[in-house]
C-alpha cells in the first residue's frame, strides 16, 4: 500500500511516498523557495533496489506549481516509482495546529477544512500553509482519501494543570486560551520506538525534539502527555533557531514602551528575529557550533542558554513525572550535535543521568536506535531518529482502514 505523506510550509513542500507494507520510502523530496526567486527541488528515489536523487532549479510561483513537478517526478519514465498518481491509496497530511476539538487523525472535508482554518490564528506561521498544501493535493489527487493528522493531538492528554494558564477563566471558555504544545507526532513516534527497544510499555520517557524549532514533552507509564515545553503557540519554551522560547511577559511591554519596537513588530522580533539568531546572528546550530568552537563569545553565551534551558526542562518534567526511565534526543540537533547533548546531560548525575562521551560521539545513526548513558547511569539516555512521515502514514492508514 502506497502513502503519499505532505508537509506543506508557507515557501515548501515537503514529501514522502512510502510502501507500507514494509515501512519503506520509495521516494522524497523537497520544493522550496515557493513564491520567491531561486527555486529547487531535491528528489530522492528508489528504483530497482538501486538509490539516486534527481535535483532542478526552476521557479514556482505557486504550491500549485510544487505539487504538479512533484506528481511529474515520482511518475517519470526515468526516476519516477510509479505508473501514476492512482496507485496512491492516501495523502496524508501535517496539521501543526488542531485546536482542542482533533484529539485523532481525520478524513480531511470542507467541514475540517474549515476548522483548519479557523485555528489559523493559534498557528500563523504553519496552518494557512498546511491548508495550502492540501488543496492543492486535492487538485491532483482529486479521488484519492486525504487525511490530516495534528501536531496538538498527542497532547490533549494533559491535564488543566498543565495546559491551563493564571488569567482570567473567560479567556479560556471564550477564546481557548490555553497551552496546545506541537511536535507531536515526533514526540509519540520516537516513544513508542523507546519503550519497543526497553521492551518496556510502562517506561516514563522525556522526549527532547531539537530541530530549528524544539520542544521536550513528559510521557508518562501510560504513553500520556502530561505536559510539553511549546504552549499557546510554538513560540513557548526552549530556545530556538529563530524563536525566542520562554521569556518574562513584561520584557514585551518595556520594549513597546522604552525601545522603540511597535506593538505589531512583536510577533516577528520574538518569532523570526530571536533565539539563536539573535543571540549570534546565525540561526543554524551548525554555524552557531563553529562559532562556538573558535571561541566567538556570542556563541558560547547561546550554546550555554540553549543547553541550560533544555536541562531546566528535564528536571521540572522528572519531577512531573515522579522519576524517569529514559530521556531521548531526537530531531535535527538532537540526533546530529554531539556538543549540545553533552552540555545538556552535563552536571545531571544527582537525576542519575550520566551520558557516557565516547558512545556519544561515536553515534552510528541515522536509523538506529542508540544508547548513550554510561553503565552506572540510572536513566538511559538514547538517540533515536525521529519520522513524522511514518507515523503520519500510519495514521493515514488507519482511517482508511476505517472509512472502508
Amino acid at each position: 500500500m502506497l502513502i503519499l505523506v505532505i508537509n506543506a510550509g508557507s515557501s515548501s513542500i515537503k514529501y514522502q511516498l512510502l510502501n507500507m507494507d514494509s515501512d519503506s520510502v520509495i521516494a522524497k523530496g523537497l520544493v522550496e523557495r515557493i513564491g520567491t526567486s531561486g527555486g529547487s527541488i531535491t528528489h530522492k528515489y528508489l528504483k530497482n533496489g538501486v538509490s539516486d536523487k534527481k535535483q532542478l532549479h526552476q521557479e514556482f510561483p505557486t504550491h500549485v506549481e510544487g505539487m504538479k513537478l512533484i506528481v511529474e517526478l515520482l511518475t517519470a519514465d526515468d526516476f519516477g516509482v510509479i505508473n501514476g498518481p492512482s496507485e496512491i491509496k492516501g495523502v496524508g497530511h501535517r496539521i501543526v495546529q488542531g485546536g482542542g476539538k482533533f484529539n485523532v487523525p481525520v478524513l480531511i472535508t470542507e467541514e475540517v477544512k474549515n476548522e483548519i482554518k479557523e485555528m489559523s490564528a493559534l498557528a500563523p506561521l504553519h496552518n494557512p500553509a498546511n491548508l495550502l498544501g492540501i488543496e492543492v493535493a486535492q487538485k491532483f489527487f482529486p479521488d484519492i482519501p486525504q487525511i490530516a493528522v495534528f501536531d496538538t493531538a498527542f497532547h490533549l492528554t494533559m491535564p488543566p494543570k498543565a495546559f491551563r494558564y493564571a488569567i482570567p477563566n473567560h479567556f479560556y471558555t471564550d477564546y481557548k486560551i490555553r497551552s496546545y504544545g506541537a511536535h507531536g507526532t515526533s514526540h509519540k513516534y520516537v516513544r513508542r520506538q523507546a519503550v519497543e527497544h526497553l521492551n518496556n510499555q510502562e517506561a516514563k520517557i522525556i522526549t527532547i525534539h531539537l530541530g530549528n524549532g524544539s520542544s521536550i514533552t513528559a510521557i508518562n507509564e501510560k504513553g500520556e502527555s502530561i505536559d510539553t515545553s511549546m504552549g499557546f503557540t510554538p513560540l513557548n519554551g526552549l530556545v530556538m533557531g529563530t524563536r525566542s522560547g520562554d521569556i518574562d511577559p513584561s520584557v514585551l511591554f518595556y520594549m513597546v514602551r522604552e525601545c522603540g519596537v511597535k506593538f505589531e513588530e512583536l510577533d516577528d522580533l520574538l518569532n523570526k528575529k530571536s533565539g539563536m539568531l539573535g543571540l549570534t546572528g546565525r540561526s543554524d546550530a551548525r554555524d552557531v557550533d563553529e562559532m562556538y568552537k573558535n571561541g566567538d563569545s556570542n556563541a558560547i553565551l547561546c550554546l550555554d542558554l540553549y543547553s541550560y534551558r533544555v536541562k531546566k526542562y528535564i528536571g521540572a518534567y522528572i519531577a512531573a513525572l515522579n522519576g524517569v526511565d529514559a530521556i531521548v534526543f531526537t530531531a535535527g540537533i538532537g540526533e546530529n550535535d554531539t556538543q549540545l547533548r553533552s552540555m545538556i546531560c552535563k552536571d545531571l548525575d544527582y537525576l542519575g543521568i550520566k551520558l557516557d562521551e565516547t558512545k556519544n560521539i561515536e553515534f552510528s545513526g541515522p536509523d538506529k536506535v542508540e544508547e548513550i548513558q554510561t553503565n552506572d547511569s540510572k536513566v538511559k539516555i538514547m538517540i533515536i531518529p525521529t519520522n513524522e512521515e511514518l507515523e503520519i502514514a500510519n495514521d493515514t492508514i488507519k482511517i482508511l482502514n476505517e472509512i472502508k
